[in-house]
């Protein structure tokens, strides 16, 4: 049951109610009903429902930022700090048929640095490359009934090598599964286990070529749960990317995920979809998503429609203990949330080392050590990165950030040893202690080309013409005989005073995009 819609809504730690706002758009967006906002650190919001019969009653929310008390008819049921991430409560014993109360209290301290925001401006952060805040509850909200006995968990771990695919069920008793394929059962378990593996009768291996899903279905006494996976496998080997055993070039596009009238909040689900139809008709097959942690709903369409999808982690832009506290546990319900995904293939939990660049290295270096570690416990299925772009400690791919032009960029990734040169680059490729171990080499930034009469972009371009020859001889540079296997473009849209995408923010294209899409596919030599 969906409680989006029409919210009462008050500003300051007193509790009040003096506007309405639309859920889920955040009070700084014009599709909130509000949009002239004056920041505030205190938000509420409050609204009534009746509840459907069930046994049991769960309340969701996918995304508050940043920390949330949630009551219903009076009662504080949960509290949540995280503003990227979902959470949940039971509120079965305080709901009643009609009538009820939800208020939401939601504390986002605009000067609070050690907060993970991302690209969301801050008193530390107020740069050309940071845009408007995000305040409170800004995804869905909606209520689950369940009966008393439900599957409340669905890990799904497909064994691509194995051809079969590993399930952990979180409820006891009797289940039944059934795995299908277009509509044909390619597998079947029944058992009283929580997991549980299902060797698949037919293969079909995913890839944004060839998306194909599987179907999963669980049945557990009066409860029903449905849901998907793809076969696939991603590794390094040699210094090339394998995709399914098979070396892949990356084409990615950076995607930081703001959308016209919703800003973080996408106008409809229509909107995810046509980012990812959009990018791939330029010929990228994947996108690394800055410093967001998504919408579900994006990275469904993005399994769906064949996309490959580096998840990466909002970052403080002050570090402190609390800072590195902060970014760890959301960073752990995030990887959980996602890890299920056949698009998921590589994780960044930090870029350019934000917020960390005043660090002695030694720290550093243990810092995002340890995250990479973490997120490898927490999924050993995908790639992770250290330190997005430069100053890696442990990395599985060694991924760098260079604006140079096209000359360069073909002088500079001719050969690994240039490519590595620490003297060519903002900061050197590695920490104190820390070498390159054969990774594959991919340019996870470069471009952000700009036309003449927009604002911010780290080249500028006459126009259209010009824009599209010079994209294409950058990436002809990066497709020389050399080491790098895979690029990522800045980036999909203008967002703000940053006008250096390929689309505008309202996703109109600058050049044509079956143009644009030839060069993106030039094909990797050597």
């Amino acid at each position: 049951m969906n409680l989006n819609g029409d919210w009462e809504f008050g500003v300051g730690d007193a509790r009040k109610f003096d506007r309405q706002i639309v859920v889920p758009y955040a009070p700084e967006s014009q599709l909130s009903g509000i949009g002239d906002w004056e920041p505030a650190d205190t938000v509420w919001y409050r609204r009534r429902f009746d509840a459907p019969a069930a046994d049991r009653m769960v309340m969701h929310f996918g995304a508050v930022d940043y920390r949330a008390v949630v009551w219903v008819n009076g009662e504080v049921v949960t509290r949540h700090e995280g503003g990227h991430t979902p959470f949940s409560a039971d509120v079965t014993r305080v709901v009643r048929e009609h009538d009820n109360e939800v208020v939401v209290r939601a504390d986002d301290p605009l000067d609070d640095g050690s907060l993970p925001r991302g690209k969301q401006r801050s008193g530390e952060m107020h740069g050309p490359w940071h845009y408007a805040n995000t305040t409170g509850i800004w995804q869905t909200v909606w209520l689950e009934p369940l009966p008393h006995r439900a599957i409340e968990l669905l890990r799904i771990k497909p064994d691509f090598d194995a051809r079969e695919v590993e399930f952990d069920i979180g409820a006891e008793g009797q289940k039944h599964v059934i795995v299908t394929f277009d509509g044909r059962p390619v597998g079947e378990w029944s058992g009283d286990g929580t997991k549980a593996t299902i060797a698949l009768n037919e293969i079909h291996e995913w890839s944004p070529e060839d998306p194909n899903l599987y179907v999963l279905q669980a049945r557990h006494e009066s409860d029903h749960v449905a849901s998907y996976f793809g076969l696939r496998k991603v590794e390094t080997k040699d210094g090339r990317f394998l995709l399914n055993g098979r070396p892949y070039v990356q084409r990615l596009i950076l995607d930081q995920g703001y959308f016209p009238g919703g800003l973080l909040t996408a106008p409809s689900d229509d909107d995810l979809r046509r980012d990812i139809e959009l990018a791939k008709a330029m010929g990228f097959n994947g996108a690394r998503k800055h410093q967001k942690i998504e919408d579900p709903r994006w990275h469904h369409w993005a399994d769906r429609l064949g996309f490959l999808v580096w998840g990466e982690m909002p970052n403080f832009h002050k570090h402190s203990p609390e800072a590195e506290a902060r970014l760890e546990a959301e960073w752990r319900e995030r990887v959980v949330r996602d890890r299920d995904h056949p698009s998921v293939i590589a994780w960044v939990p930090i870029n350019e080392s934000m917020g960390l660049k005043n660090m002695e290295p030694g720290a550093m270096a243990r810092l995002i050590t340890h995250l990479y570690q973490l997120t490898h416990r927490l999924d050993g299925e995908r790639l992770v990165m250290s330190n997005d772009g430069w100053q890696h400690a442990i990395s599985d791919l060694c991924t760098l950030h260079d604006y140079a032009e096209a000359s360069t960029l073909r002088n500079r990734y001719a050969s690994l040893e240039s490519a590595l040169d620490p003297g060519a680059r903002e900061q050197p490729p590695y920490l104190p202690g820390f070498e390159y171990r054969g990774e594959p080499v991919v340019l996870s930034e470069f471009g952000g080309l700009s036309m003449s009469g927009g604002e911010m972009g780290y080249q500028r371009v006459a126009g259209a013409g010009e824009l599209l020859k010079t994209y294409r001889e950058m990436v002809e540079a990066l497709m020389q005989p050399g080491p790098v296997e895979g690029f990522c473009y800045t980036q999909l849209t203008d967002i703000e005073q940053e006008q250096n995408g390929l689309l505008t923010f309202e996703r109109q294209p600058k050049v044509d995009a079956e143009r644009l899409r030839e060069a993106t596919l030039t094909p990797k030599r050597g």
